[in-house]
C-alpha cells in the first residue's frame, strides 16, 4: 500500500488579496466544508480542556447532521483534559492525524471493561480509539509537537439484551483493508469493528480508492455520513452534483442522498467515514435515544 498521510489544518488566516471564490456548499441533502474554511476565526474552545482548540465540522441540527457531531481537535504540548466528555450516553472515535497523544482509559467510576483501570495508550498518527458510552478517559499531549486528531461523537442507542461494546485502541497500520468485491483492490475499506457485531450502532472506517477507482453506482441508503478526506483528491457525486474535493475537506450527507466517487488524482484518495448502523429507524422525529 502507498505511504499513508493524513491532512489536518493548521489554521491561520488568508491575506486580503485572496479571492472570495471557494468550494463551500450547503444544500438540503449535503454540505461540503472545504479545508480553506478552517481558519483561526472559526475555532471553538471546550470546558475542562487546556491548551486546546477545535473546529466543529458537524453537530446535530435541524436540516444538517442528525445522529453525530464531529470535531477536528488541536492540542498543544502539555494540553488536554482529565474530564473530556460530559455526556454519559456519548460514545466516540478518536483518530490521530498529527503528533502524538496519551490516552488513559479507566479509573474510579469507569464503565470500562476492556482492560485494567488506568490503561495508558500512546497514540501516534493512524491511531484509532473507540470509546464506549460511560467510559472514563483522559487525554494529554505529552509530546513536543502539536497534536491534531478527529473526535466523532454519537449518543449510543442501547437495546435490551444487547451488551454495550468495549472500548479499544489500535492503529490503522495493524488493520488489513478489505477490498470491495469485483474491484481488483481499487476500492477498499479498513474496518475497525466487525460489521456483523450489532452491539455497535456506528461504524467509523477508512475508505481508500486507488487512482482511477470509482463507486460505480449512485449509493442511496438510510445511513447518514460524515466524510473527512485524509489524503488525495477526487470528484464526488452528491445528490445531483459532482463536486471536487481534496485532503482536509469535510462532507456531510443526509440519509438517502445519492452518492458516488471517482478518484482522479495521482495518488490514493482516502477518507474517514462515519455512518449510523444496526438500529431500528426511530418512528418519532427528534427523539433522543432512551438511556438504558
Amino acid at each position: 500500500m502507498s505511504e499513508r498521510t493524513y491532512w489536518a489544518t493548521h489554521g491561520g488566516h488568508p491575506p486580503q488579496t485572496d479571492l472570495l471564490t471557494d468550494r463551500a456548499v450547503f444544500r438540503e441533502a449535503y454540505a461540503v466544508i472545504p479545508r480553506g474554511t478552517q481558519r483561526d476565526i472559526v475555532t471553538s474552545n471546550l470546558p475542562m480542556w487546556e491548551g486546546t482548540r477545535l473546529w466543529v465540522l458537524a453537530r446535530p441540527l435541524t436540516g444538517f447532521a442528525e445522529t453525530f457531531s464531529q470535531y477536528l481537535m488541536e492540542v498543544v504540548p502539555g494540553g488536554g483534559s482529565e474530564t473530556p466528555e460530559n455526556d454519559p450516553d456519548a460514545e466516540a472515535v478518536l483518530f490521530v492525524m498529527e503528533g502524538e497523544v496519551t490516552l488513559t482509559l479507566g479509573g474510579p467510576g469507569s464503565a470500562d471493561t476492556s482492560g485494567p483501570a488506568g490503561a495508558v495508550h500512546r497514540m501516534a498518527p493512524g491511531g484509532y480509539a473507540f470509546l464506549a458510552p460511560g467510559q472514563r478517559w483522559s487525554l494529554r499531549n505529552e509530546g513536543a509537537e502539536t497534536a491534531r486528531f478527529m473526535w466523532i461523537r454519537k449518543a449510543y442507542q442501547r437495546v435490551e439484551g444487547v451488551a454495550v461494546p468495549e472500548s479499544f485502541v489500535t492503529n490503522e497500520r495493524d488493520v488489513t483493508p478489505t477490498p470491495m468485491p469485483d474491484t481488483d483492490g481499487r476500492w477498499a475499506t479498513t474496518r475497525f469493528v466487525d460489521p456483523d457485531d450489532v452491539r455497535h450502532d456506528m461504524h467509523v472506517t477508512i475508505v481508500t480508492f486507488q487512482p482511477g477507482g470509482i463507486i460505480p453506482f449512485a449509493e442511496t441508503h438510510v445511513m447518514e455520513h460524515g466524510l473527512y478526506v485524509l489524503q488525495g483528491q477526487a470528484v464526488y457525486r452528491l445528490n445531483e452534483d459532482w463536486v471536487e474535493v481534496q485532503a482536509g475537506d469535510f462532507m456531510w450527507l443526509r440519509a438517502f442522498c445519492p452518492q458516488a466517487c471517482y478518484a482522479g488524482g495521482p495518488g490514493p484518495f482516502r477518507y474517514l467515514l462515519y455512518k449510523d448502523v444496526n438500529r431500528h429507524a426511530p418512528l418519532e422525529l427528534g427523539v433522543r435515544p432512551r438511556r438504558g
